[in-house]
């Protein structure tokens, strides 16, 4: 396993860390660290964790204009993945080895092939993570990673062992319980810590290995429970739903407006620490049913069930759990604009959580901070009508 000496703790690591996205990662690189990007949390990051290589989960810019990715994508695609190549073209990314992406919608997948073509990355592979769940799906899935897992053992050089990749499934095991932990710090009224902080800390973790993040994790759960106090109490509780939430501009404006943002489920937020991998003698089964069934996400359909209640509950009852648990009191639906599977999703989450009785405030945004001033009037009345 990659073992470091952790130098940041704490919430002051977290911030030294979190205004500078990608120094850990540039560290370990030029200590001699294979530091693999990729998309999405439908990467197995067990499987780099086992071969000693650094996982970096590639994040965009929402305060850098996008001023060369467009000579090579569409404006209509997704504002995110344009921002994330952006920073590659500018050569933000030119300590990552290689490029992993899973096909979680059209924009990610075309994505893959474009990086790869004019980024040229050392070492690039692209999961094909089926879309609809059924029986052979996850027979499908683990041929997928068994293909993963070889590509990955002939660029690293050497074989990924059970014992490994067993070893790798209890760190991040570890990693999501404590994940897990953080975030019930907001449960309190007041809670112990703000949606700023929590963010922060999640982005933070997206470079760091996941022994040094485990440990930066203890030591941001003891921080504030020793402190006391928090962000104070306030009349709006307020959970967030949606897709790619790296930077807390968006954040800060909700707490800045006079509500604690309690809870998300957002992919770059709990959505990816939901779940364990549950231990089974092959450690890849286990990987297989965790990230195949265990991770909510629109890109993927479950069956149905035979009303469309029943269909609701399956697919946003654990949001509407997580929401009673926190006391919530409304729930902002954020979508990046062009996300097609969160727009298609949108009219439904919507209608489910206002027949439970939350107020519910859809957000379409364009990734940027340049936006914000046209987002606050409406958050700002969203809150005063919960207050």
């Amino acid at each position: 396993m990659m073992t470091t000496e952790l130098k940041r703790t704490g919430l002051a690591g977290v911030e030294e860390l979190y205004q500078r996205r990608g120094q850990r990662a540039r560290e370990l690189s030029e200590q001699g660290a294979k530091v693999i990007g990729y998309f999405c949390c439908y990467v197995p990051v067990e499987f780099f964790t086992a071969l000693e290589m650094l996982p970096y989960r590639i994040q965009g810019g929402v305060n850098e204009p996008i001023t060369e990715a467009d000579a090579y994508l569409e404006t209509i695609m997704c504002p995110f993945i344009r921002s994330a190549f952006d920073l590659a073209l500018k050569n933000r990314y030119d300590f990552l080895d290689g490029l992993v992406v899973p096909h979680t919608c059209d924009t990610v997948q075309r994505i893959y092939d474009i990086w790869k073509y004019y980024r040229k990355p050392a070492y690039s592979h692209f999961i094909n993570v089926p879309h609809m769940l059924q029986p052979s799906s996850y027979e499908f899935f683990k041929q997928e990673l068994l293909t993963f897992r070889k590509s990955l053992e002939e660029f690293a050089g050497r074989k990924m062992t059970d014992e490994a990749l067993t070893e790798a499934v209890r760190l991040h095991n570890e990693n999501r319980a404590l994940v897990r932990q953080l975030y019930d710090l907001r449960k309190p009224d007041p809670p112990l810590t703000s949606g700023v902080e929590i963010l922060k800390t999640m982005v933070t973790g997206m470079g760091l290995p996941v022994l040094e993040y485990n440990e930066l994790l203890r030591s941001v759960i003891r921080e504030i429970r020793e402190r006391g106090g928090g962000p104070g109490k306030k009349p709006a509780r307020i959970l967030i739903y949606g897709s790619v939430i790296d930077d807390i501009s968006f954040i800060q404006l909700i707490e800045d407006s006079g509500a604690n943002v309690v809870m998300d489920d957002l992919s770059t937020g709990l959505r990816g620490f939901w779940h364990d991998v549950e231990p089974t003698p092959d450690p890849l089964d286990g990987i297989v049913n965790r990230y195949l069934d265990k991770i909510y996400c629109p890109r993927t359909y479950r069956p149905q069930a035979e009303t469309q209640e029943k269909d609701l509950d399956n697919r946003f009852g654990y949001v509407y759990k997580s929401a009673a648990d926190f006391q919530v009191n409304g729930v902002i639906l954020y979508v990046i604009r062009f996300c097609d599977t969160y727009e298609l999703d949108a009219p439904d989450f919507k209608s489910y959580f206002q027949k439970k009785g939350f107020p519910v405030l859809y957000l379409e945004d364009d990734y940027s901070a340049g936006t914000l001033g046209q987002l606050k009037t409406r958050v700002q009345a969203f809150i005063e009508m919960i207050a």
